[in-house]
């Protein structure tokens, strides 16, 4: 990522860093990192299960095996997500 954290890219501030936009970039930084564990973890999984001799190409049942294994990955990771969230909400509702 170019213009790492604290630079001064708008030139206003003196070189003072703005506390606002450092935690934006944390945030997409670890947005990006959770994006890449998460097609990394389905990928390996996937491809244990649905993979029995890799080779140069994919045979029908194996492209078929990889798109139903990530499509159920994704659902499940979507349906943990939202569970997740609605929990810290309502945890963060009672503080």
């Amino acid at each position: 990522m170019e213009g790492g954290f604290g630079s001064d890219s708008g030139g206003s501030g003196g070189g003072k860093l703005d506390p606002g936009l450092i935690m934006e970039q944390v945030k997409v930084q670890i947005a990006v990192a959770n994006a890449q564990e998460l097609l990394q973890r389905m990928t390996d999984k996937c491809f244990r299960k649905c993979i029995g001799k890799p080779g140069g190409s994919l045979d029908n049942s194996e492209q078929k095996c990889i798109a139903m294994c990530m499509d159920r990955y994704m659902d499940a990771w979507n349906t943990v997500s939202r569970a997740y969230n609605s929990r810290l909400q309502r945890e963060r509702a009672n503080m």
